[in-house]
């Protein structure tokens, strides 16, 4: 095939300072002489692009679809007069490289260490956390292993990495996408559950690690065709790395959409859905039940964490809505993938896609007291960081146990028994038992006497129909 394009190119140039009839019948002989040779119309563009017959232009490269598609060709121009239009200065190339770096580094870091944070300590093993343990893995694996490959692609046109690193490339983006959103709808439905329906069965930890392993199963299901079919080709100048469909970029747009649907669009709807509902329940009024001081304690934990996972979910909708935007328009409009300033334009959205995995961190820092302190304590080898005791407590003590399969909670503390002695009572008497009975229960309620003697009893054992704050973070 490559002989075939040397050949077609010797005689397009040859050709090139005919009159505008004989380019005319040239490109009317083109699609005849790609048929004989047995080449695809958009093979022929981008070996053509590289040969100088066809402007410069700049593939669609999708993360989740490789590239979607090469611009459509323009006419035949000499080669003389060919410039590439996407070469960028170099202090242009300098702040995109420090942007990504950024990304790269807060997100790499920040969720390695709210993995260590939960999984080092033993009060942060929750259901919820566990989610948060696989969104936070998603994310720092996406930020390591495709932020800054995608980026040097988009920037040079050039493929460095190999055949193997490609179909990985344009195999693990929707991934490790579709596991962070399921992670995040998973949270969502548990909160609801816990919230709406308190008193029905809990997720276990086995239930919860199934769940977290059907999420990749299911990932890895809809990404592998973009391991099936993707390709890298060495061409004159440069090699691509793409997704070849088998019926062509029109296969490749409709899997666009499938995949814009099921990690963008369907669950952001059932996340809007639940926690419209619970914001509904929590902030509308109270939760028929009890009105003590722990059951608004509880209504407060819960009213922070479901204020952080909604914000957590908002700023993924919005970070990624432009990026899907993006490839449905140039899918369609494939001619804007020539504008002059698509390539800054491409940059800036895919900078905002993959700036996700960067801000869940940050959040959980900023409103939740427990990743706070965890933070702390990793970072406090710094001069301007300290770990405080009351920062320790916060990840190290453990009060609230809960019980399995159950939503209620088995709280362990220990109680002051406050008991009346007075020489004159008899032991045995009835009024001696009513004493006692009576200060029992003041004790149980918070209640002291000033007046009496303490004694230590064992640990009590209450249960609540709701769940303790601990569970929350």
């Amino acid at each position: 095939m490559m002989e075939f394009i040397s050949e077609f190119t010797n005689w397009t140039e040859g050709v090139s300072g005919s009159s505008t009839t004989d380019s005319e019948n040239l490109s009317s002989a083109v699609p005849g002489a790609l048929e004989a040779a047995g080449i695809s119309r958009g093979d022929w563009m981008q070996l053509m692009a590289q040969e100088g017959n066809l402007s410069s232009a700049l593939p669609s490269l999708d993360l989740l679809g490789g590239v979607l598609s090469t611009t459509s060709p323009g006419p035949l121009q000499p080669t003389a007069n060919l410039t590439n239009q996407f070469v960028q200065p170099s202090w242009r190339i300098a702040l995109w490289s420090l942007a990504y770096g950024m990304v790269v580094a807060v997100a790499v870091f920040g969720n390695l260490i709210v993995i260590w944070i939960i999984l080092a300590h033993k009060r942060m093993r929750t259901v919820t956390n566990y989610f948060l343990v696989n969104l936070a893995f998603s994310d720092a694996s996406m930020a390591a292993f495709n932020t800054l490959v995608n980026f040097i692609y988009a920037l040079h046109n050039e493929w460095y990495f190999g055949a193997n690193y490609c179909r990985f490339h344009n195999f693990f983006p929707i991934t490790a996408v579709f596991a962070s959103i399921y992670s995040m709808t998973a949270i969502a439905v548990d909160r609801y559950m816990a919230i709406i329906h308190p008193l029905k069965p809990r997720l276990s930890a086995t239930a919860t690690k199934v769940i977290i392993g059907s999420i990749w199963i299911l990932a890895f299901l809809l990404a592998f065709p973009q391991c099936l079919y993707s390709k890298t080709k060495v061409m004159p100048g440069r090699t691509l790395c793409y997704v070849q469909w088998p019926k062509g970029p029109k296969q490749n747009f409709t899997y666009h959409i499938v995949v814009t649907v099921l990690v963008y669009c369907f669950p952001l709807l059932v996340m809007g859905i639940t926690y419209t509902i619970v914001g509904t329940t929590l902030w509308g009024g109270e939760i028929p039940g009890d009105t003590s001081d722990r059951y608004h304690e509880q209504l407060k934990a819960k009213r922070k964490v479901v204020k952080m996972m909604i914000i957590v979910v908002v700023t993924f909708a919005i970070c990624w809505l432009p990026y899907h935007v993006y490839f449905i328009i140039t899918g369609i409009y494939q001619h804007l993938n020539r504008w002059k300033y698509i390539q800054q334009i491409y940059l800036t959205i895919f900078w905002l896609a993959m700036s996700s995995t960067m801000y869940n961190p940050i959040i959980y820092y900023c409103l939740n007291k427990r990743f706070r302190a965890g933070f702390k304590r990793a970072f406090h080898w710094c001069p301007f960081i300290e770990v405080s005791s009351y920062d320790e407590l916060e990840l190290n003590v453990t009060r609230f146990h809960p019980t399995r399969q159950s939503s209620l909670y088995t709280v362990t503390r220990m109680e002051s028994m406050n008991v009346v002695f007075n020489p004159n009572d008899d032991p045995n008497s009835k009024s001696t038992r009513k004493k006692k009975e009576a200060s029992r229960d003041t004790s149980f309620n918070g209640g002291s006497n000033k007046n009496s003697k303490s004694a230590s009893t064992s640990s009590s054992f209450i249960t609540s129909p709701y769940i303790s704050a601990d569970e929350y973070f």
